[in-house]
């Protein structure tokens, strides 16, 4: 594994941990980043968590739509895991975040006081991705939701901290390093959904489907994220509720999820 791709695998490992410190965490390494080579490191990772009982499955990578995308979201239904994948680090939509089997996190930036370095604000990432899907129809949990056009598929579903400029600490190559991007949100997200499951009765008996219908119907567990823009020529704003941006918005935190 060269050195980029060292603090890729360091940022997952590490934040997927920092939520969940629990779980027990696979890392499971593509041959390359071929979307066979991918989609096979996907078959790896849904047997290793069926065999632990289930869990997450987070995806820090993504590739241009393509008209036969849907015949491979089959890969994303095995029984009992969830999976989240990065809605994108720059204007638009991305396959596997388009899948209606994957739950799509977006991007925030930050804001602290520099002095004390307490919270004071949460906006849309600029550079997130997201938007209509070119061919993914129009999801069950999507339906009659206020700001998704009503045609096809709309990503992401979630947001969290992404902007590089208020990223997170990563250790890797014997460095640390500060980073951002979808790359963070999407453990960040499987990482939060893990640590709650294991508190729940329900345990891991969900699916992505049924992950993402509770989602949907519990906004109250988010921060509705209600300034910035991102997408083509920043033109997507967001506003109250549900945004091209930043979805239904970031994590309050575990409860509810």
């Amino acid at each position: 594994m060269n050195a980029d791709w060292n603090i890729e695998a360091a940022l997952d490992i590490q934040w997927a941990h920092a939520m969940a410190p629990a779980a027990k965490i696979y890392l499971v390494e593509a041959a390359s980043n071929s979307f066979a080579d991918l989609l096979y490191a996907v078959s790896v990772a849904n047997r290793l968590v069926n065999s632990a009982g289930g869990g997450e499955v987070s995806m820090s990578w993504g590739g241009s739509e393509f008209s036969s995308e849907t015949y491979y979201d089959g890969y994303f239904t095995q029984p009992k895991v969830v999976y989240f994948a990065s809605s994108g680090d720059s204007p638009g939509v991305i396959w596997p975040s388009a899948s209606r089997n994957v739950v799509s996190v977006g991007g925030t930036s930050l804001s602290r006081d520099p002095m004390t370095g307490a919270f004071k604000g949460e906006l849309a990432w600029q550079s997130g991705g997201g938007g209509p899907s070119i061919y993914e129809p129009l999801p069950s949990f999507q339906i009659g939701v206020p700001g998704i056009p009503q045609t096809r598929r709309a990503t992401p579903d979630v947001a969290a901290v992404a902007d590089p400029s208020t990223g997170v600490w990563v250790l890797a190559n014997n460095r640390w390093y500060i980073v951002g991007g979808t790359s963070v949100s999407a453990p960040v997200w499987a990482g939060i959904v893990n640590s709650a499951a294991s508190a729940s009765a329900a345990s891991f008996a969900a699916s992505s489907q049924s992950e993402l219908t509770t989602l949907y119907r519990n906004t109250s567990a988010f921060t509705d994220i209600k300034a910035g823009s991102c997408g083509p020529q920043q033109g997507y704003w967001v506003g109250d509720g549900w945004d091209f941006c930043t979805g239904l918005g970031s994590p309050i935190g575990k409860s509810g999820k």
